[in-house]
């Protein structure tokens, strides 16, 4: 038993929600009082500094470490440089964005006990069997990836609806600050716009074809996830798009996230080019 195993029956209880596109969306996920000590603890209210290197530092200290993840850099100095002149750095990101950040993730399960026992209950099979019966998967078939996150400012993602060996996708946002909601930090879900409808459509006409990023330009935001202790969780499809751009003060506080993937173990691309090929 779990002091979070009520979560198990807000993802049992939640209807989806079909626009943009089907995904389940909770707000207030976690118990209010729990929230409220989950956000307080230090891994995750990280005291304010005076520059991107105290930041680092500070956040190394507390076991975060810069992870491969899109819309991101592992390389330190070249982030810092960009930073300090956005003008100077050009491409690092994707063609379809105009900046780049860092994702930090903790390494170590965490040192305050309450924050312990939520990262320990999402790894546990409980939460998974949850993930699996309300989406429909088995995953048997699938690994599990997660972690608390940290995202420094510029970190940007242009829409995308995933890659087709994503099997699910989760974002709680747990942002200590009590103004992150009015940040220019979170997630937009969104649709094509009718002149570029056409691109999601070759998308499911073509299975075997890799869904990609696109520029801003082609899609329209229709919600975001700016409420904090809000939980979204979708099965990526030709119509998931979503995307974001940081913009703020990451010396003040931080984006802060639980993350998580299930990544199909076989890649649904590679099976539909198979199944391709057999036929031709």
């Amino acid at each position: 038993m779990s002091r979070y195993d009520y979560i198990l029956d807000r993802i049992a209880a939640s209807p989806f929600t079909e626009v943009p596109f089907r995904h389940l969306y909770i707000e207030n996920v976690l118990n209010e009082a729990d929230f409220q000590v989950l956000i307080r603890a230090p891994e995750i209210d990280v005291q304010p500094v005076g520059s991107d290197e105290a930041l680092i530092e500070a956040l190394h200290g507390l076991g975060y470490k810069e992870i491969q993840f899109p819309g991101t850099t592992t390389d330190l100095p070249t982030y810092l440089n960009w930073h300090r002149d956005r003008k100077r750095q050009k491409d690092i990101n994707n063609g379809n964005c105009e900046g780049f950040g860092v994702t930090l993730r903790l390494q170590h399960p965490p040192e305050t006990p309450a924050l312990r026992e939520l990262d320990a209950f999402f790894r546990s099979p409980a939460f998974s069997d949850a993930l699996a019966q309300k989406f429909n998967l088995d995953t048997k078939a699938c690994t599990f990836d997660f972690g608390l996150q940290k995202y420094l400012d510029g970190y940007e993602i242009s829409p995308h609806a995933d890659i087709r060996r994503k099997a699910l996708t989760l974002m709680l946002n747990i942002n200590p600050a009590p103004k992150a909601e009015a940040l220019d930090i979170h997630t937009h879900y969104m649709r094509f716009k009718p002149a570029q409808r056409h691109i999601g459509e070759q998308w499911v006409a073509n299975p075997h074809m890799e869904r990609g990023w696109v520029s801003w330009d082609y899609c329209e935001t229709i919600a975001q996830q700016t409420h904090n202790n809000s939980v979204v969780m979708f099965a990526p499809a030709d119509d998931t798009l979503h995307a974001v751009k940081a913009n703020y003060n990451h010396l003040v506080t931080q984006r802060t996230q639980y993350y998580a993937n299930l990544w199909y173990k076989i890649n649904p691309t590679d099976t539909a080019k198979a199944r391709l090929a057999s036929v031709a």
